[in-house]
C-alpha cells in the first residue's frame, strides 16, 4: 500500500449538537481510526448527517469538542482547517456549464492567497486528481453532461485536489444505480490506500459492511455499536436499527458480511 498522506485522527468528546432548542446529539464520544474508511449507518433521522456536520464544523456544538490531530476544530482558522479536512455534502451544486477540470480546480482554493497564485504544481495536482478518479478523458466535459456516477467521482476528485488527510462524505452514493455505486466505493477504497482517513454517511448497510474498515451504528442520536463490521453487525443489531430480520453469512471470497432472507420483523409489520 502506498501512503502519501499522514493518517489523520478525529475524535469527539462529550459532543452536543442541537437545532434551536432540540438536542440531536447528546454527550457523544468517539475516536475514528486513522487511515481507514469509517461508515456511519443507522435509520433516517438518527443523527448521522448532523454528526458529520459537527465533525466538519458546519454545525457548532452546544457542548463538548471535536479534535483533529489533537486540535480543537473550532479554534482553527478556516483556511487551515480546509487544508486538513475536506467535506463533500449531500446534493452538491455547481454553476451551470462548469467543466470537470474547472470543478476540480476549486479544490485548490485553500492553498491560494495573495502571495500564492495558481502554479504548475496546482495544475499537476488537478491532473493527478483527474487520474485518481479516472476522469482524464472527461476533463473538458460539462458536469451536466455526465452520468450520475461520473459526476460524483468529479466531486470526489475536487476533494482529492484539496490534498487533505481527512475526507468527510455525506451519502456519496445516494441516488446512484448499482454500477455507479461500485465506481464510487472503489474510488473511496483507493483513497484510503493512499493513507487518507475517510468518514462517510451511508444508508446501505450491506455496502458499509463490504467497503468500510470501521462502522459506527447510530440510533436516536447515540452510538449503539462501533468497530469492525464483521464483529459488530449482528442480526440483533439489524433488527434494532431497521426493524428487519435477516441472516448474515460470510462472503467466501472477501470475508465481508452477506445479508440473506431479509424481512420485516414481526412487530413492525
Amino acid at each position: 500500500m502506498t501512503t502519501d498522506f499522514p493518517a489523520a485522527t478525529l475524535e469527539a468528546h462529550q459532543l452536543w449538537l442541537a437545532y434551536q432548542r432540540t438536542s440531536v446529539i447528546e454527550g457523544l464520544d468517539l475516536v475514528l481510526p486513522a487511515g481507514r474508511v469509517t461508515a456511519i449507518v443507522g435509520p433516517n433521522g438518527c443523527g448521522k448527517s448532523t454528526l458529520l456536520a459537527g465533525l466538519a464544523r458546519l454545525h457548532s456544538p452546544s457542548g463538548g469538542c471535536v479534535l483533529l490531530d489533537g486540535d480543537d476544530i473550532q479554534r482553527l482558522p478556516s483556511r487551515t482547517l480546509a487544508r486538513r479536512l475536506a467535506l463533500l455534502p449531500q446534493q452538491a451544486q455547481a454553476p451551470e456549464g462548469l467543466t470537470v477540470a474547472e470543478l476540480i480546480r476549486f479544490g485548490r482554493q485553500p492553498h491560494q492567497g495573495w502571495l500564492r497564485q495558481w502554479s504548475a504544481d496546482d495544475q499537476q495536482v488537478v491532473h493527478d486528481a483527474l487520474r485518481a478518479a479516472g476522469l482524464q478523458a472527461l476533463a473538458d466535459r460539462p458536469l451536466d453532461t455526465l452520468s450520475g456516477g461520473q459526476r460524483q467521482r468529479a466531486w470526489i476528485a475536487m476533494t482529492i485536489a484539496q490534498q487533505t488527510s481527512l475526507l468527510l462524505l455525506d451519502e456519496p452514493t445516494s441516488a446512484l444505480d448499482l454500477g455507479h455505486q461500485i465506481e464510487v466505493f472503489e474510488l473511496i477504497r483507493h483513497l484510503a490506500d493512499t493513507g487518507r482517513s475517510i468518514v462517510t454517511v451511508l444508508h446501505d448497510l450491506p455496502s458499509a459492511c463490504r467497503y468500510a474498515d470501521h462502522l459506527i451504528a447510530m440510533l436516536d442520536g447515540r452510538i449503539v455499536a462501533s468497530g469492525e463490521p464483521s464483529t459488530v453487525v449482528t442480526p440483533a443489531l439489524v433488527r434494532q436499527l431497521y426493524g428487519v430480520e435477516c441472516r448474515l453469512l460470510p462472503d467466501p471470497d472477501t470475508g465481508s458480511l452477506l445479508f440473506a432472507d431479509m424481512r420485516l420483523a414481526a412487530d413492525t409489520e
